[in-house]
């Protein structure tokens, strides 16, 4: 089997795919609660005689599933969560919510494609009778859950010899880009309560130190680096009644920068303003990590890999139909996605033929060079956890029309389309043809760990969230 006729093996097993992504953004679960999508691709997974292991790092979600012996060892990392508040009647392109949660950001596909990819790379190691191992990784809680981060605490990437995986977006691009880290941190106070007319010199209120520990941190903003990012909300308030003075209070704070050494230290931080907070207000606070997100550590050596077969798997051919489906939603943004422009302008002169191309049409339905852009974005990923472990790369794939942004019912609208599939099963040919590229070829994986070793500089991963701390179903998203 070269391929060529892996592709085709795959085009003809599409079905199942295209089902079972339809079936589980029909059935919306968020983070750490995803019985129905973890059942349903572990399902598949036996059925093409992996063998699956769940529950997987103390998480009844998360599984995966193993083909073939020896290495290399190649992983390929599927999601399969949903949103709150981002539900959507399928392939309707103005607001028509239809329940509570939604596949907002597209990880229907995601499972089901990574999926679709890990069995195209059994069939090749069956067929050709090769060695080496195909991992496929059910992983949960990806929206403001970092269940990446949990399966990497408990040691479950140790030994892969690389790691693929792809996001569903309005592009088709394999490019170096870091994201940044965060630590989602609780800050608990703890008061007295009294009557606020009455006898408020009794009281010691939990809400004020909240208030204060807020304030505080808009003082800090001006000395920390730009990069940085940092968001909060007050996730208890104490009470109702503004007669009372509040006993308890608690925020919740999302601390952002690039490197994860670099949240470490703001985090220090933000817990010595809780601290005077506290001591200001006479009351307490508990402080307590919630999850941890690593940045990514890029890896051009597998980006290039993933770009060449970018170039060389068969890209997705549309019908005029799908186009004026996708011109349907282009007229309904309010706020178009801007990812390939701010690449256009990032690169100058450099991406002028990218954004030609780009210019009037309702599907990007083309392969974006890798540039090599090295950048930062400023949003996070616990495929940076993963990163950190072994060489790890990351491709976008065209699943919806041009300028769709990422959480938006426009997005969840077409999660089901026609064009969704086609998007889904180019990224599988994609992540397919790149971990055989990798299996065959010894000195890709050499030169992808080198690099590894380069961009770590002597640093070791250490997850940051701590050992007794459960995965904790989330309405957030990152």
């Amino acid at each position: 089997m070269d391929k060529k006729q892996m592709f085709e093996a795959l085009e003809r097993k599409k079905q199942q795919y295209f089902d079972a992504a339809d079936r589980i953004w029909e059935h919306p679960e968020t983070s750490f609660e995803e019985y129905f999508a973890a059942d349903l691709l572990c399902g598949l997974l036996e059925k093409e005689g992996f063998a699956v292991t769940r529950p997987l790092a103390g998480m009844e979600t998360a599984f995966l599933g193993r083909f073939g012996s020896g290495h290399p060892v190649i992983g390929i990392l599927g999601e399969y969560d949903a949103l709150y508040a981002m539900s959507q009647e399928a392939d309707a392109a103005q607001p028509k919510p239809t329940g509570e949660k939604g596949h907002g950001c597209g990880h229907n596909l995601l499972g089901a494609g990574s999926l679709a990819a890990a069995v195209a790379v059994k069939d090749y190691l069956q067929e050709n009778g090769k060695e080496g191992t195909v991992i496929y990784y059910g992983c949960p809680g990806e929206e403001g859950g970092s269940g990446k981060a949990f399966m990497a605490r408990e040691g479950v990437f140790d030994g892969l010899d690389a790691a693929l995986t792809w996001h569903p977006g309005d592009i088709n691009a394999a490019n170096s880009v870091s994201t940044l880290a965060v630590f989602k941190v609780h800050y608990h106070f703890t008061g007295r309560a009294a009557h606020a007319a009455a006898c408020p010199q009794l009281g010691r209120s939990a809400l004020d130190a909240a208030e204060l520990m807020n304030i505080g941190t808009q003082f800090l903003r001006e000395h920390i680096i730009p990069e940085a990012r940092i968001h909060y909300a007050i996730v208890n308030a104490g009470g109702k009644s503004p007669n009372v003075v509040q006993p308890e209070a608690e925020n919740s704070y999302y601390i952002r920068a690039p490197r994860l050494s670099q949240v470490r230290e703001l985090k220090e931080r933000v817990d010595d303003i809780a601290r005077g907070a506290a001591l200001m207000t006479g009351t307490s606070v508990d402080i307590r990590m919630i999850n941890s997100t690593a940045n990514v550590i890029p890896n051009d050596v597998l980006s290039d890999v993933m770009a060449r077969n970018l170039q060389e798997a068969p890209l997705p051919v549309y019908t005029q139909e799908e186009r004026e489906y996708a011109k349907t939603f282009v007229n309904a943004l309010e706020a178009p996605s801007t990812l390939l422009s701010d690449m256009a302008a990032k690169l100058g002169e450099k991406a002028a033929g990218i954004a030609k191309l780009a210019a009037g049409r309702e599907i990007y339905d083309f392969p974006v060079p890798n540039f090599r852009l090295n950048m930062c974005l400023s949003s996070s990923s616990d495929v940076g956890d993963v990163s950190w472990n072994c060489p790890t790369s990351q491709i976008m794939a065209a699943t919806m029309a041009a300028g769709t942004p990422s959480h938006s019912w426009q997005r969840t609208a077409q999660g089901k389309s026609a064009v969704a599939h086609k998007g889904m099963l180019y990224a599988a040919k994609v992540i397919a043809g790149s971990a055989v590229d990798l299996l065959e070829d010894p000195k890709l994986l050499k030169q992808a760990r080198q690099e590894y070793d380069r961009r770590l500089g002597g640093e070791t991963y250490v997850c940051d969230i701590p050992a007794d701390a459960k995965p904790v179903p989330t309405e957030s998203d990152e």
